[in-house]
């Protein structure tokens, strides 16, 4: 078992930054690669950032890219997200996932999510 615990989200004005922290506990961190989803009210869930397991490999939602940066330090078992010029349209609950292959199909864990919200 993986546990993931999100944390970081808050609420700022448009053009803001917020860094959220994935942090792992359980089986070895290293051996997973670490995705961060959102959900908007009324939206399904969708892809945001992915970052393989020695963090030489990131992916990005075209959305993000430019303005988020996914990065993981796994000597602390955590991944971050650094997100910049933030815009309303990102408001949503972020979730961090773990899973034994980079971009896989099916994500292995999640954690319980953490609210970001951006003014305009």
């Amino acid at each position: 078992q993986v546990q993931l615990v999100e944390s970081g989200g808050g609420s700022v004005q448009a053009g803001g930054s917020l860094r959220l922290s994935c942090a792992a506990s359980g089986r070895t961190f290293s051996n997973y690669a670490i995705a961060w989803f959102r959900q908007a009210p009324g939206k399904e869930r969708e892809f945001v950032a992915a970052i393989n397991r020695g963090g030489l490999s990131t992916y990005y939602t075209d959305s993000v890219k430019g303005r988020f940066t996914i990065s993981r330090d796994n000597a602390k078992n955590t991944v971050y997200l650094q997100m910049n010029s933030l815009k309303p349209e990102d408001t949503a609950v972020y979730y961090c996932a773990a899973a034994r292959e980079f971009r896989p199909r099916q994500y292995d864990y999640w954690g319980q999510g953490t609210q970001v919200t951006v003014s305009s």
